[in-house]
């Protein structure tokens, strides 16, 4: 091993949000932790809910609409150029051959304004 190239290996004291204390070795020189084994509910055995700001009843709300079925979106039928013109296109079955074809219809308009 080379020396003087390796940090120093040293006790240090580890903090916990809850106000735990406890020692163990690191390179670290000071360790702060926001959860640890005498806060967390896995092993204290108590499970704690947070619901922040009422974030479970707004997406119970958001979704009540739809009666648990999925969404469909409608494809686009028209694509902006770089010239900021609007071109209208031919639905595909899949998106990536609708890309395709505004690629080539992209090439094309180049060759024409030429």
């Amino acid at each position: 091993m080379k020396e003087n190239i390796h940090p120093k290996y040293e006790v240090v004291e580890v903090v916990c949000a809850c106000g735990a204390k406890f020692k163990t070795r690191s390179t670290m020189k000071a360790v702060k932790l926001d959860i640890c084994s005498a806060c967390h509910p896995f092993f204290t055995g108590k499970q704690k809910m947070l619901d922040t700001e009422g974030r479970v009843e707004k997406f119970n709300k958001k979704f009540a609409s739809t009666q648990g079925k999925m969404v469909v979106r409608k494809p686009k039928t028209e694509v902006k150029t770089k010239r900021g013109t609007v071109k209208k296109i031919a639905l595909s079955t899949t998106p990536v051959k609708a890309a395709k074809k505004t690629a080539k219809a992209e090439k094309a308009d180049k060759k024409e304004a030429k």
